[in-house]
């Protein structure tokens, strides 16, 4: 009688809804019932809407408490001390009784509003009982006054509760494996279930513009969430009117389904733009300003661009005249000035009750989740700038994949300087922030060497993103208390260098966590956390990504990736077909994405690069990485820029080449460096340069490079 009082009294305040039951009565009768810890109220939900009279096991120290003894009758209660082997066995013999069994891996309510630790024990006794485990999402509690979260996320009175439940597993051991190398994998393969269930209870399948709303509801109106160099907060209320406003006049000038081009540069005004374009169903088209007009020519083309947005104000600052003639005399260039004015007093209180009453109209437009959302242009170091396609469920995914391995919260500050026209810059830059409550702070360009660390400090700056190269740079410009604020930076794009994490430890007392991805991938694949870390590597593979190694002659211990899952693009927009969408395929299969990259992936799934296959030089017959001649000019001469290339030789087929701005080095000093490497994994030329090409993401322009090279040894 008291359980059923209770159903319908947290079905009444909380609208508790429970999804999954088939999967519960398919689990069996030896079932290991594991569930993140959100609240205080965690067992009593799972006690009251869970069918049969389960069992939970509790640590003894809580199970004492005296506000959680009258809950104790609801259930069978099994008191846990995890730090005693025979308290642990005694649990497993009573699993294996065939009884359903609840147990909290992490072992505390989460104080950070993500999974925290998983302990390792958990596993072992799902291991050892060989019960099936049933993993069950709650979803809603952590926003009530029994969470732990007060001062980190907005608490409310009556939250949405959401209990899923996901299909059951088992854990699959090796039967060689022993002691404590077993307990280890077992925690692991745990670690990674409550992570994947996390993603895969995550509301990916909608739009930006419905998740934006859905952040709005989580942490309020007037929680501020972008803020850029005019320093001026918008909250989430102010961000929502003047993105529809904005969307509102960009209708009479564009059609549904168009990609429109953005010639804009970091700003909140930009986020405007986007969030206007995709409200309505236009696609922007993130234009790279630093290829110049013929860069953007050659992109428009491609995308079948016809209207292009820009700034008569950015264009001045930024120097781009000539480039915004060019264009101009083949597109429709269309300045926010000019928009502004168009933009009525009515138009703008119609904008306001529209924002007011978004929850309730735009779930009514027809906009696919699987849409278009945005269109991206490669860099193009292999020839043509490619259009890359992401659709919001793309998009959304790889946000919620990231979420579901690294924890961060709405009292967060990004420092996003990496360009929106850069997949990094988008949507881990801008699309993350927004998404989740924390306030991305725009700042127009990372070359700003001595700046960029100033501003860290000022605006207290907990999370950022950027390159190697970029943050080599701030490392050394910046004074040693610039970045006491910062919880996380993730470096990707290109390979970090043990120099510059050196640099930040040091100096800062920060530990760099290098990350690996493309924009076709939306674009993290993978990324070291503070859970899981492993320097030298870029991580373990997103949740619910899959990938294989294809062999590669020459190469051992490594093969080139190609990789599927939910954040795998829409497709390509090729120049040779402009317009026509090409959805990505490999020799693996339709939705399969080839990086391109030679990798290899160890033991417990961490990722190290190789190099990309068309950054092998084939020198006498064998394959040499030129990305392994960069890291050995790194080690000889740490304080200065290196790149490697390869040109025709007639007599070796090819012959690798290095470019470095550090004076007077030569292959003595190089080889002596690195005793016990052999001379084939070494330049057959050194190149003294002034300074590498780089393109504006921070990346090496190896085309440049190529052509440099060429042009020295002519």
């Amino acid at each position: 009688m008291l359980k059923k009082i209770l159903h319908w009294l947290l079905t009444l305040i909380y609208k508790v809804e429970v999804k999954g039951l088939d999967n519960y009565e398919k689990a069996g009768d030896r079932v290991l019932i594991i569930s993140n810890h959100t609240s205080f109220l965690d067992p009593l939900l799972l006690g009251v809407f869970l069918p049969d009279n389960i069992t939970f096991a509790i640590n003894t120290h809580i199970s004492e408490r005296w506000w959680i003894k009258p809950f104790l009758g609801l259930s069978h209660v099994f008191p846990l001390d995890p730090t005693q082997p025979l308290s642990l066995k005694a649990l497993i013999n009573h699993l294996q009784n065939d009884t359903k069994t609840v147990i909290f891996p992490e072992g505390r309510i989460t104080v950070t509003g993500s999974l925290m630790k998983i302990y390792d024990g958990t596993g072992m006794i799902a291991d050892k009982s060989e019960a099936s485990i049933l993993p069950v999402r709650i979803h809603g509690a952590e926003y009530t006054h029994f969470s732990r979260l007060r001062n980190i996320v907005r608490l409310r009175l009556f939250p949405k509760i959401t209990i899923q439940i996901l299909p059951h597993t088992k854990i699959a051991a090796n039967p060689e494996l022993k002691g404590k190398s077993r307990r280890k994998y077992c925690g692991h393969v745990l670690t990674d279930l409550m992570s994947e269930m996390i993603f895969a209870t995550s509301h990916y399948q909608q739009t930006i513009f419905s998740a934006l709303l859905e952040a709005r509801t989580i942490h309020g109106g007037r929680h501020t969430v972008v803020e850029d160099m005019e320093r001026k907060p918008l909250s989430y209320n102010t961000l929502i009117t003047r993105s529809i406003a904005i969307g509102n006049a960009l209708i009479n000038i564009t059609q549904p389904g168009e990609n429109v081009g953005v010639f804009l540069p970091n700003s909140s005004k930009t986020l405007n733009v986007v969030l206007g374009l995709q409200l309505h169903g236009r696609i922007p088209a993130m234009l790279n300003f630093s290829t110049g007009s013929a860069g953007m020519t050659s992109a428009c083309k491609t995308a079948q661009i016809k209207t292009v947005l820009t700034s008569r104000r950015f264009i001045e600052m930024a120097k781009l005249n000539v480039d915004a003639d060019a264009l101009a005399t083949q597109l429709n260039l269309v300045y926010l000035e000019d928009l502004a004015k168009s933009i009525s007093a009515v138009d703008k209180i119609q904008a306001l009750i529209q924002c007011k009453t978004a929850n309730y109209w735009y779930n009514h437009l027809s906009i696919s989740s699987d849409s278009p959302a945005v269109v991206l242009f490669t860099s193009g170091t292999e020839g043509e700038p490619k259009g890359v396609v992401l659709s919001h469920s793309n998009i959304l995914a790889n946000l919620n994949q990231v979420k579901s391995r690294i924890s961060f919260n709405a009292q967060d500050v990004v420092l996003n300087f990496l360009p929106m026209f850069h997949s990094f810059g988008f949507t881990v830059g801008t699309m993350l922030p927004i998404l989740n409550g924390m306030t991305t702070f725009f700042y127009p360009s990372p070359l700003h060497y001595s700046v960029i660390p100033e501003v860290a400090y000022d605006i207290g700056a907990t999370i950022m993103f950027g390159t190697n190269t970029f943050l080599a740079a701030y490392g050394k410009k910046a004074h040693a208390y610039d970045f006491y604020n910062l919880r996380y930076v993730v470096a990707g794009a290109e390979k970090l260098q043990d120099s510059t994490r050196d640099l930040w430890a040091d100096k800062f007392g920060i530990r760099l966590l290098e990350g690996y991805g493309a924009t076709e991938t939306s674009p993290v694949t993978s990324v070291n956390t503070p859970m899981d870390y492993k320097a030298g590597t870029v991580g373990r593979f997103m949740p619910e990504m899959q990938y294989q190694l294809q062999a590669i002659p020459g190469i051992e211990d490594a093969g080139q990736l190609h990789v599927y899952g939910p954040n795998i693009m829409h497709g390509y927009l090729l120049s040779d077909n402009p317009g026509k969408l090409v959805p990505p395929e490999s020799i693996y299969g339709k939705g399969w994405y080839d990086t391109g990259d030679i990798v290899n992936v160890d033991e417990d799934n961490f990722i190290s690069i190789r190099g990309r296959s068309k950054r092998f030089a084939k020198v006498s017959g064998e394959m040499v990485s030129l990305t392994a001649v960069e890291s050995h000019a790194v080690k000889a001469w740490p304080d200065a820029l290196h790149a490697a290339t390869s040109l025709p030789d007639p007599k070796k087929g090819e012959i690798v080449i290095l470019l470095t701005t550090q004076k007077s080095a030569n292959s003595k000093q190089l080889s002596d460096s690195c005793p016990g490497v052999h001379a084939i994994s070494l330049p057959r030329k050194i190149i003294v340069v002034d300074k590498i090409p780089v393109l504006a993401t921070g990346k090496v322009n190896y085309p440049e490079v190529t052509k440099l090279a060429t042009e020295k040894l002519n």
